[in-house]
Formats: C-alpha cells, structure tokens, sequence
C-alpha cells in the first residue's frame, strides 16, 4: 500500500504514508475514469507499455478495492492487509485487461482482487491453513452467510447448503467444525497460570518409537518390497532395466539416456516405462 501512497502523492494529494484513514479519503477524492478514458489507457498500455498510463488505471480503481477489502472485515484481519492484497491483484488485472473485451476494467479486476484476498485469508486466518480443496474453499467463504440460524446445522439445513454450493454434505459438515474450532499450542503457554488447562503435550502419544509399531511396519516394509521385487520379476529384462534405472537407482537416467543407449525415441522409452508401471500395480493390487 506504501506504493499506492507513493504513486497518489505524485498525483498532488498530500498523503502522509501509513495513515490508513487518510489514503481511503485520498483513494476516493481521484476521479473514476469514463469508458473512454479507460479504454485508451489500457490501448497505450497493450501497445506501447506505457507505464504512465498503466499507474494511472490502477490509482484510478483504488477505491473499489476499498470497497472490496470492506467486505471481508468480518475475518478478523487488518483492513489495511487487506487492502495492499487487493491492490496487488488490481496491478495483475491492470496488466492483463483487454480493452477490446467490451468489459470495464472494475468488471474484469474484481476476480484478481478477490483472489489475492481469498489467498492472504486462507494463510492468516488460522496458524493451520482451514481450506485446501475448492470444495472447502467454496465452504470457507460462503457457509456463514448460508446459514439461517445461530447454532449448528441439522440434516435437512446440510442438505440444502451442499446442493446450492455443489459440494458432498460431507464437505459441509467438516468444514462447520472447523469454522467452530480454534487453534491451540502444543507446548503449553509459560504465561497460562490455569490448573485446568493441560497441553497437548502432556498427554498426545507419539508411537513412532512403540516396540510393536515398529515391527509391524518393518514386517510391511519387507512384506512390500518382496512383493515389489516379484512384480518386477514378471517384466522382460528391457522394461526391468528402465524401470530400475528411472526409479530404483541413486542417479536416475533420463529418458534420452535410456534411448540412446536402446536404439529408440524418448517417447517409445516413455511408453514401455508406463506400461511397466500398470503392470507393477496389477501385480500389487492382486
């Protein structure tokens, strides 16, 4: 956002830099570009580079990342943060318009915008990122505002809220407990005088050195790699020899080597490496 000041005070506002209240006024005070306007600045920008004109169209849309940023209060992060993400997404929109589209660049930008926001979000909103598929990220920003009532959904509210987002009522459940949940340390907190409270780690267990875990899973390791060692035993020495070479060896080969060294193309090598590999898993699957 510094730089957003920076390109404001060069357009004779008097901005002083870190006052978010004043650079929203000074946003709001530049006047909103006419079609026209608009239409030839992107035209110099596409054409000639002309980086006047690109500073222009972004200083120019400020405030509609303001009103953006507003709309996401509710996440409990800095309106400033904010903003400097939509303004970073309003640059990306800037430098990808088409003014031959037949769309106004407010049109256009907004999904930049609310992507760069939708990602600071999902990085800050919890110490353990809440939303990784586009199910749960569907569900992050839009379960809240589906809902009709305080309290938790029942069956029938479930149903309904899956079916107008497209994700499984399975995705909508989970994604409300964790909504409901809250991050909490491992190490207990030195400052925490509770005698209620008891961390994590004094009572989670870490089984990685149990006597029996480890057997069991060095008798799977061995029980794996003697089967895996039988299925490459069912391939012609050719695709046994590129497999091992591509996959089981410290310094693998390339497809190139390996054609060079077969008198064949990389593709034809890429090929019998495949088909190698489908019967592996046949061989394991069974």
């Amino acid at each position: 956002m510094n730089q957003a000041l920076v390109q404001l005070r060069s357009a004779s506002l008097a901005v002083p830099v870190g006052n978010l209240d004043t650079y929203i006024n000074a946003v709001y005070q530049l006047p909103i570009l006419s079609a026209d306007e608009e239409k030839s600045l992107a035209t110099k920008l596409r054409d000639h580079d002309d980086l006047e004109a690109a500073r222009k169209l972004v200083t120019h849309h400020l405030r509609f990342v303001v009103q953006v940023a507003r709309g996401y209060r509710g996440y409990g992060l800095q309106l400033g943060d904010l903003i400097q993400e939509g303004n970073i997404g309003l640059m990306k929109a800037v430098k990808r318009f088409n003014p031959e589209m037949g769309v106004r660049l407010v049109s256009f930008a907004v999904h930049w915008i609310r992507a760069e926001m939708h990602e600071f979000i999902l990085r800050n909103w919890r110490i353990v990122k809440i939303a990784t598929t586009k199910a749960q990220r569907k569900l992050f920003f839009n379960l809240r505002g589906a809902k009709k009532r305080l309290g938790w959904l029942n069956h029938a509210e479930v149903a309904a809220v899956a079916g107008d987002l497209g994700v499984s009522p399975a995705d909508v459940v989970e994604m409300e407990g964790r909504l409901n949940n809250y991050d909490v340390g491992f190490d207990a907190d030195p400052d925490d005088d509770s005698d209620t409270y008891v961390a994590p780690a004094a009572y989670l267990q870490d089984r990685r050195a149990d006597p029996a875990e480890l057997v069991e899973r060095n008798d799977w390791d061995a029980h794996h790699s003697e089967r895996l060692h039988d299925a490459l035993g069912q391939l012609d020495e050719r695709s046994q020899d590129i497999l091992r070479k591509r996959w089981l060896a410290e310094n693998k080969t390339t497809l190139t080597e390996l054609a060079n060294n077969y008198h064949v193309s990389a593709e034809r090598i890429r090929q019998i490496e495949n088909n190698a590999i489908k019967k592996l898993r046949v061989a394991l699957a069974a």
